[in-house]
């Protein structure tokens, strides 16, 4: 039997975040009812049938292509790469895939493009599904990161409400330098020295980095009084890390007793405790400290990992 994969892809016109495509093939013999185009499924629809297809396809795919890919190569191209991706990852492997819209420009595996795919064939709307709620829940995850951008609701479209935020509070390192009304309001040096900006792109560098290495973030700047403010705290295999980010303009990185003295460290530690205490949290911890020095050719991040607590 000739064995066949839809291709769909999320993400092509957004200011901010990745695009994201996904390969599916679906089992004849295991029918899933009610699929349809992503765009016209809501919300909590799309999500069950996402379930719904990773149990029953014989195999799904998915590509993830980032923003500094989109920018250094153009979308269209990102878009491609993110549909091999997908497709790469199939097993078994497809003896022809369809591609919503147009194919692909090369024949590594026998492809073609159908206007409208996912309108009318259900392995190409599986595959928007799959796609889509795999993007949505990436930018539900930066919209903790960057929660004044409203990243979960409009998920990086240029809608009003995102427009007038980047206009406010200027692009992140998530938004796409290369689409114009980002290239036109970047952060400077100065800018974020103005608005006193410095320690919070600092740490949201910091968040970005764990979250790119699998990390899960439970919080950013959470508050224990009286002893202040954990600046990051992530999660991977069952170790919770509690993180201290310091941040400079033009200065140079120092070495962990630079960053963090004898009385931080304790005021962290007693942090550390009463988050415990109140969330009754018995897991592995640890300490990480970041030192995120700004520069005009671009911010250089210092990890100290597994700080002794006192």
């Amino acid at each position: 039997m000739e064995i066949i994969a839809g291709v769909d892809e999320a993400g092509r016109g957004p200011l901010a975040g990745p695009v994201t495509a996904a390969a599916v093939i679906l089992d004849e013999q295991n029918p899933i009812a009610g699929l349809a185009d992503s765009k016209k499924l809501t919300a909590k629809r799309r999500e069950i049938l996402f379930d719904e297809i990773n149990n029953k396809a014989l195999s799904v795919g998915i590509g993830i292509v980032d923003v500094n890919e989109i920018d250094k190569d153009n979308i269209l191209q990102a878009t491609y790469k993110a549909m091999f991706k997908a497709l790469g990852s199939l097993r078994p492997k497809p003896n022809k895939a369809l591609i919503d819209g147009f194919a692909l420009p090369n024949q590594i595996i026998a492809n073609e493009g159908i206007i409208k795919g996912d309108d009318k064939i259900d392995c190409i709307r599986a595959a928007s599904i799959i796609a889509k709620v795999t993007r949505d829940r990436i930018m539900e995850k930066y919209d903790i990161i960057f929660p004044e951008y409203g990243f979960a609701k409009h998920k990086g479209y240029g809608t009003k409400d995102h427009l007038a935020h980047l206009y406010k509070f200027k692009a992140t390192p998530i938004h796409r330098r290369s689409f114009r009304p980002v290239k036109e309001n970047l952060p400077t040096i100065t800018w974020l020295q103005t608005n006193r900006k410095i320690g919070q792109w600092g740490e949201r560098l910091a968040a970005l980095e764990y979250f790119r290495n699998g990390y899960k973030i439970h919080a950013l700047n959470h508050h224990c009084a009286p002893y202040g403010e954990i600046d990051i705290i992530v999660e991977k295999d069952d170790e919770i890390v509690f993180v201290e980010v310091k941040t400079a303009a033009g200065k140079t990185l120092g070495e962990i007793e630079d960053q963090v003295d004898e009385l931080k460290l304790q005021r962290l530690s007693d942090a550390i405790d009463k988050y415990l205490m109140d969330n009754e949290i018995e897991k592995d911890i640890r300490l990480d400290v970041y030192a995120v020095r700004l520069g005009k050719n671009g911010p250089i991040l210092k990890h100290f990992k597994g700080i002794e607590l006192e």
